[in-house]
């Protein structure tokens, strides 16, 4: 019966390790890294009014050139100088408005070597858990040598 109780242990242990994996599986990419960067051209802009990095969500006004037509739009960054020019990444889809943009140089999400690794390494730290709880739940061991004597 105490064999019995012990691998109920470990079957729970390696049951609750399988349920997070695939929580976190099922998640999606935000879970392990980001998802895969947004689409768009790169395209020169001209800073018309800089942020300092001091405030929070700091963010610029640039003006961007797109299809012949010069446009504002609003750049995810701080430190620019007015009339500074930066490399940004415009969204293929652009509606009226200020285009919302972000620097072409900045990477945007997690390289897709990242997440399966990330689950490996999860489902293995739910294994070596598992076997932890076992072994505690086990006791230690008696020596061979205290048996025979």
């Amino acid at each position: 019966m105490g064999i019995v109780l012990r691998w109920n242990t470990l079957a729970v242990a390696v049951l609750v390790g399988i349920a997070i994996v695939t929580a976190v599986w099922w998640a999606g990419p935000g879970m392990l890294g980001t998802a895969a960067a947004a689409q768009g051209t790169v395209a020169q802009a001209t800073v018309t009014k800089g942020a300092e990095c001091s405030e929070p969500n700091a963010q610029e006004t640039v003006e961007i050139t797109v299809g012949g037509q010069t446009r504002a739009g609003v750049l995810d960054a701080c430190g620019h100088d007015q009339n500074d020019r930066v490399d940004v990444t415009v969204p293929a889809s652009v509606g009226d408005g200020d285009i919302e943009v972000h620097l072409a140089d900045v990477v945007t999400g997690h390289d897709d070597l990242r997440r399966p690794i990330g689950l490996a390494l999860l489902a293995l730290s739910c294994l070596s858990g598992g076997t932890y709880a076992f072994l505690v739940h086990r006791g230690p061991r008696q020596a061979e040598a205290a048996k025979v004597a």
